[in-house]
């Protein structure tokens, strides 16, 4: 029978695998810490390997594994970012993701968030909770449908988050390295990041992480953002220089920024820090700031997108050791 070793294995997804194992005639080992240098050895013997992995790999993994003959690595996520993707070939090793689990579910998220940052919910809520229920300027909202928004690439996310915009009525610009000809009729694309924000009331960032998109927000094109403007982030906490956006609300220059992940959050995603003194100093800042809503990378969060990062991932390591590859490397 097929071994499948599941590193990363949060308890919602238990369930999920097993069915999946039972329906495919798999044996599966479910472990709840991911892969690494330490926990490497425990998948020799198998046949393949899927990971939740969001911290960097280390390059001596990589090696191991082929020692193994194991021949891939199964991300359940779009990010691929914490593989040495080269190193990887070297070694034979065929690094797959689930580039498209539900689309539908982050763009979801951020038109949420844009209503509740032009509407002003988090403020009004604030108020409501300390008993002033006055009308006042610090919480008359906005008709989203009068807004331009930009989207920052236009791939399966930005595509499906241009859409619900769309539908309210908003003017779309767009912005990719790869501009889509097929998407005229949904919004304009722009030849630079500096054209889209100097336009766009909502800037919504759906861009990879890479070496070219490191800080991309930095001090210098935060300041060309139109004034009173909007970020969303629901991709990658690389694309911000944090300490630059912050200043840049510090000086009234952005309206709010609508953060789903954080450049430096490894630490802290999916983990209880209740009980514990976070010393990051920028990210407290963060937290705390007036025009800031920070979530914890939950926007793709959902039981549809749960089901399908499991299932995809599973198939693409099964995929690997009956063909030799998946239409779902990336490497």
């Amino acid at each position: 029978m097929t071994k499948i070793y599941m590193y990363g294995v949060s308890e919602q997804e238990e369930d999920l695998a097993k069915k999946w194992g039972e329906d495919n005639n798999v044996e599966l080992t479910l472990d709840a810490d991911i892969l690494s240098e330490a926990t490497v050895d425990r998948c020799e013997g198998y046949d393949g390997v899927s990971t939740y992995q969001y911290t960097p790999l280390e390059d001596s993994v990589y090696p191991v594994l082929k020692s193994f003959g194991i021949k891939n690595i199964a991300q359940r996520m779009a990010g691929f970012d914490p593989y040495n993707l080269e190193l990887a070939a070297e070694n034979d090793v065929i690094i797959s993701n689930v580039p498209a689990y539900s689309p539908e579910s982050i763009a979801e998220y951020t038109l949420a968030q844009a209503l509740n940052a032009i509407r002003k919910l988090y403020t009004v809520r604030d108020h409501s909770n300390h008993h002033d229920f006055r009308e006042s300027l610090y919480i008359r909202g906005q008709r989203l449908g009068t807004k331009t928004v930009a989207i920052l690439g236009t791939g399966r996310i930005g595509q499906a988050t241009a859409r619900l915009f769309k539908g309210f009525g908003c003017k779309i610009l767009g912005y990719d390295l790869y501009p889509n000809d097929k998407l005229g009729d949904l919004l304009e694309y722009r030849d630079t990041p500096e054209e889209c924000v100097k336009e766009a009331d909502i800037i919504s960032l759906h861009l990879p992480s890479t070496d070219d998109t490191y800080h991309l927000f930095n001090a210098d094109l935060l300041k060309q953002c139109k004034e009173g403007a909007v970020i969303i982030n629901a991709g990658r906490g690389a694309l911000i220089d944090t300490d630059a956006l912050l200043d840049a609300l510090d000086a009234g220059h952005l309206q709010a920024a609508m953060l789903d992940t954080y450049e430096n959050e490894f630490d802290y995603v999916k983990h209880d820090w209740s009980h514990k003194g976070i010393v990051d100093q920028t990210f407290l800042r963060l937290l705390h700031h007036p025009a800031v809503s920070y979530t914890p990378h939950i926007a793709y969060y959902t039981d549809e997108s749960v089901q399908n990062m499991v299932f995809h991932a599973l198939n693409a390591t099964k995929s690997v050791i009956e063909t030799g590859d998946t239409e779902l490397r990336v490497n």
